[in-house]
C-alpha cells in the first residue's frame, strides 16, 4: 500500500486530503510544518514515503527550501514530490519545477484530481525493469535496470521525473517529439497551457547533463529531438 506523506498547515485541507487518500487505499500521514517532515524522515523505525505532497506557503521553511533540502539529501533525490501552489502562483510553479519538483496542483483543487495525479506518479515511480537494457547515444548512457544515467563516464543524479523524460527522448533519438506527446508519456495526462512544465524540466536536464546537454535540440514551434 502506497504511503503518501502531506506537508499542509491549514487544517481543513490537510484533513480533507488524507481523507481522500485513505478511502483511496493509500497510507497517509499530514504535518503541519516541515518541523514535523524531517525528523520522521530520519526515524528509521518510520516506514518512509512513497511520495511527499508539500505545500508552498508554510510556516517556519516554506515548501520550496523544504523541496530544496529534500533535493540535496542523495537517498531524497529521487523521491516524488507534488507541490500546493495558490491559485495564480505562476512564479513559484516555476521555481519548484527549477528546484526538482515531479508536479504540482493548484489550490483549491478536487480529491479526484489529486488521487488521479498521485497514481499518474507512482505509476512512473515505480516503474521497475525487468533486464539490463542500456540505452546510448554519443555521451549519454542509461542503464535501464538501476535506473542510472552517465554522461562522458561521470555519474548524472537525477530526479525520477528527469530520468523519465531523458529516458522517452533516449529511446526516441532521431525523432521529433510534439510537447503534447512528451507530455502525455511522461506525465501521463493533459497538460494543456502548461508546456512551461515540460520547458523548465528540459532546462534542469540539459544543466546536469553538461555538455552533453547539447544533444537534446529544440525544434522550434514544435517540441524536441534528442540527437540528429
Amino acid at each position: 500500500m502506497p504511503n503518501i506523506w502531506i506537508v499542509e498547515d491549514d487544517e481543513d485541507i490537510r484533513e480533507i486530503a488524507l481523507y481522500a487518500l485513505r478511502t483511496a487505499n493509500f497510507e497517509a500521514t499530514g504535518f503541519e510544518s516541515g518541523d514535523g517532515l524531517f525528523p520522521m524522515l530520519e526515524n528509521k523505525r518510520t516506514l518512509p514515503p512513497d511520495l511527499v505532497i508539500l505545500d508552498i506557503m508554510l510556516p517556519g521553511d516554506d515548501g520550496l527550501t523544504i523541496l530544496k533540502k529534500l533535493r540535496q539529501t542523495a537517498r531524497y533525490q529521487n523521491l516524488p514530490v507534488m507541490m500546493l501552489t495558490a491559485k495564480g502562483s505562476e512564479h513559484d510553479k516555476v521555481k519548484g519545477l527549477d528546484l526538482g519538483a515531479d508536479d504540482y496542483l493548484t489550490k483549491p483543487f478536487g480529491v479526484m484530481e489529486l488521487i488521479s495525479r498521485i497514481k499518474a506518479l507512482l505509476r512512473r515511480s515505480n516503474f521497475a525493469p525487468t533486464n539490463s537494457q542500456e540505452y546510448v547515444y554519443e555521451d549519454i548512457k542509461i542503464n535501464h535496470a538501476h535506473r542510472a544515467v552517465t554522461a562522458y563516464g561521470e555519474g548524472v543524479a537525477l530526479t525520477f521525473k528527469e530520468y523519465e523524460l531523458l529516458h522517452y527522448l533516449l529511446t526516441n533519438k532521431g525523432i521529433v517529439l510534439s510537447r503534447d506527446k512528451i507530455l502525455d508519456a511522461v506525465w501521463g495526462y493533459d497538460y494543456e497551457g502548461e508546456s512551461r512544465t515540460l520547458d523548465m524540466h528540459i532546462k534542469r536536464l540539459r544543466q546536469k547533463l553538461g555538455c552533453a546537454g547539447e544533444h537534446i535540440k529544440t525544434i522550434r514551434n514544435v517540441g524536441y529531438r534528442l540527437g540528429e
